[in-house]
């Protein structure tokens, strides 16, 4: 591995599912559904007690924003472009086969920005405000934790342990 990069190691299985939630969240960035709760936790307003406010700040910035976190996931469906072939069809032997990506240091950044972003969504859908609300003897939380063991791993990566 160079310096300029970041390894990430994934099996097959990861790399397909990770693609797939990824392609999920794009769909949900582009279709900027005004009413959906997880795109305004992914673009909150700074003024919550003040509805003219918090209208024209969503105005001016929500688009953008969003506009953002797409090229931000871009980024990363582009580095999981490896995985895209094994979408129609994945033998047992490829399902458990190691890849190693590489991500340049310039696109970390992104990483960190749509895997959390993700969590952020994932979190609205299953109602987790604070930890009290996550049960991790539920299986609907197992994508959840996957994503924060996925951004865990991405940081220790970026910070060299």
């Amino acid at each position: 591995m160079s310096a300029a990069a970041v390894e990430i190691t994934l099996v097959t299985l990861e790399g397909v599912r990770l693609d797939e939630v990824v392609d999920e969240y794009t769909t949900l960035l582009s279709s900027a559904d005004a009413n959906d709760e997880a795109l305004d936790r992914l673009a909150p307003t700074p003024y919550p007690d003040d509805e003219h406010a918090s209208r024209d700040f969503a105005e001016a910035t929500r688009d953008d924003l969003l506009e953002r976190r797409l090229a931000d996931a871009d980024v990363v469906r582009r580095a999981l472009a490896p995985f895209q072939s094994f979408r129609a069809s994945m033998t047992d032997d490829d399902m458990l086969r190691a890849h190693t990506l590489e991500v340049p240091r310039g696109e970390v950044d992104a990483w960190l920005r749509t895997l959390n972003a993700i969590r952020l969504v994932l979190a609205t859908r299953l109602g987790i405000i604070d930890d009290d609300d996550h049960d991790p003897e539920d299986p609907r939380f197992g994508i959840y934790d996957w994503i924060g063991y996925r951004l865990e791993l991405l940081i220790d990566a970026e910070m060299g342990d």
